[in-house]
């Protein structure tokens, strides 16, 4: 398939999306998103990271192309394939639910349960062109399945540090499914996160994809991860909740 005209990008992109790569071999390309990035389709103003992937197109090798995306405003992992058939190999694992996706939160207190399972469908509600996800009757035409766990890491009677594994992708789910059981994630302005943490203004959604776990194209698993950045760290700090020990960027990676 041929693919797009390349992107045409300044030497501070190229600079800055190779400072995002976070692991790299023959079949794979994994960076870790900042927030305030979108994965595709912006709105024109600053380049996607999907056209800043044009940094690491060589002659005779294609663009890595993504696996799968990350809300704008989320900061993380994020999986690109660097071959026709890796990318093959890892939508059919994604589709599979072979991919798996742990995520941290902030939110203002710890859910009740401490830990547990979200299992409330969703439905895309759409006005102009904003989209956004809401709670749904099972039997409504355009519901769609949607089941998140969640546990609570750490907590104070003002906020809690929450990690997320969401067992189905649909748009927003982590964030609308937090805010269905009256625990919205701070920041999230479209679905009523709170703006202020601890005496601090929120920068941003604080939500962070830390880790994915996937087949790897050449045999295998690996486990990607990626530390929250700065902004969330800092947050969680002021907040009194202590982040998870930092792991190594590639915690396991067996090919034949």
């Amino acid at each position: 398939m041929k693919d797009k005209t390349p992107a045409k990008l300044s030497p501070e992109e190229i600079a800055a999306v190779r400072g995002m790569v976070i692991f790299e071999d023959a079949h794979i390309l994994a960076l870790a998103k900042p927030s305030g990035l979108s994965s595709q389709g912006g709105r024109g103003q600053v380049h996607t990271l999907d056209e800043l992937l044009w940094a690491f197109a060589r002659r005779d090798k294609p663009r890595p192309r993504l696996v799968h995306r990350l809300d704008r405003d989320t900061s993380g992992v994020i999986l690109t394939a660097k071959t026709k058939p890796a990318a093959a190999f890892l939508g059919k694992a994604m589709m599979g639910r072979r991919v798996k996706k742990t995520y941290l939160a902030l939110v203002t207190s710890a859910p009740e349960p401490a830990s547990g399972v979200i299992d409330t469908p969703l439905r895309r509600d759409e006005s102009g062109r904003e989209a956004t996800m809401r709670v749904s009757p099972p039997d409504h035409p355009d519901a769609e399945a949607a089941l998140s766990r969640y546990r609570t890491l750490a907590g104070t009677p003002g906020a809690a540090l929450v990690e997320l594994r969401p067992e189905t992708g649909r748009m927003h789910q982590l964030r609308v499914h937090l805010a269905s059981i009256g625990r919205p994630i701070c920041g999230d302005v479209r679905y009523g996160g709170a703006l202020t943490l601890a005496g601090a203004a929120v920068p941003r959604l604080m939500l962070h994809a830390a880790a994915l776990a996937f087949p790897h194209p050449a045999g295998g698993k690996a486990e990607l991860h990626a530390p929250p950045p700065a902004d969330f760290a800092q947050l969680a700090a002021r907040a009194g909740l202590a982040l998870p020990a930092e792991r190594s960027t590639v915690s396991a990676h067996s090919p034949p």
